[in-house]
């Protein structure tokens, strides 16, 4: 027997495929206009059928909510002919009782990197940076340069700059500590894509290059991105006790932004503000030895 939640799955498919149909016109789809024939300018059911390789009942019945059978190749057919984006596409799985496919990142929100600069250059005095999904370092502010080290001319990758920059872990008394945190956290993220082979080559990589890496890889523990909290010894302002904060980006799920926001009841934003001023850079040099 259908529930209440059920029930409202179904009409919001309803009327979901429906507005969809509806903004699709022949020509769009390839077909002939057919002129004054047609009452609405948007496709006919048996047209979207037809295109998408289904029975003109079964998508009758889908679009009527039944209570039917659906697989994702179906979906993705129908996804097509009705042009929907990929948050449309994932919007149809759910509506459908589907787990949703992953969020491809759309044509217009590929060039969002120019406004997360902005962001994270507000940020400061304070270090951000932005990575993509296999932690590969995009955008960093000037203050995560001052604090945290990120250069040029270490490996683009903040997993394996974790473990192998030595700036950074002379900087990080409590680095152990902190290190089966984010080997955690990165198993947690490759589980999302377990058949990418980008992931596959970093963990390599960091095996490769660390022994600490490959043996706390090996425990196999799994931690969600979330939060970390860090004690950084600077050479020049002393320590420093900030909290990490990861955050995702809905319209591009391949970024993910670090911000390292001062903890309360310590001086360390003081210290940033100072580090960061002209004063400040004035009485360092870049990079900073840890």
């Amino acid at each position: 027997m259908a529930t209440p939640i059920d029930k409202h799955r179904r009409s919001e498919l309803r009327e979901f495929l429906m507005s969809r149909r509806a903004r699709v016109t022949p020509v769009e789809a390839g077909l002939p206009d057919g002129g004054a024939r047609r009452r609405t300018p948007g496709l006919r059911r048996e047209e979207v059928a037809v295109l998408a390789g289904v029975g003109v009942s079964w998508y009758q019945w889908l679009e009527q909510g039944r209570d039917i059978t659906v697989s994702p190749q179906v979906l993705d057919s129908v996804g097509r002919v009705l042009k929907m984006s990929s948050a449309e596409r994932r919007h149809l799985y759910v509506l459908a009782g589907l787990n949703p496919p992953a969020l491809e990142v759309a044509p217009a929100d590929r060039d969002m990197c120019q406004g997360l600069k902005r962001l994270i250059d507000a940020w400061m005095p304070f270090p951000a940076h932005i990575m993509d999904v296999y932690w590969n370092t995009v955008l960093y502010n000037d203050a995560a340069a001052l604090v945290l080290g990120m250069r040029p001319e270490i490996v683009q990758n903040c997993l394996i700059a974790f473990f192998t920059d030595p700036i950074y872990k002379a900087r990080s008394p409590h680095w152990a500590d902190i290190a089966c945190n984010v080997v955690a956290q990165y198993r947690a993220a490759s589980s999302e894509w377990p058949e990418d082979e980008g992931f596959r080559a970093v963990i390599e990589e960091a095996r490769e290059l660390s022994p600490e890496f490959a043996a706390l890889w090996d425990q196999r523990d799994v931690q969600p991105g979330g939060q970390l909290r860090k004690e950084i010894e600077h050479p020049v302002v002393g320590t420093l006790f900030v909290e990490s904060t990861q955050l995702r980006v809905p319209a591009r799920p391949d970024l993910s932004i670090v911000l390292h926001t001062p903890l309360p009841a310590t001086d360390t934003a003081e210290k940033l503000e100072w580090l960061t001023s002209a004063e400040g850079r004035r009485g360092t040099m870049y990079p900073i030895a840890g």
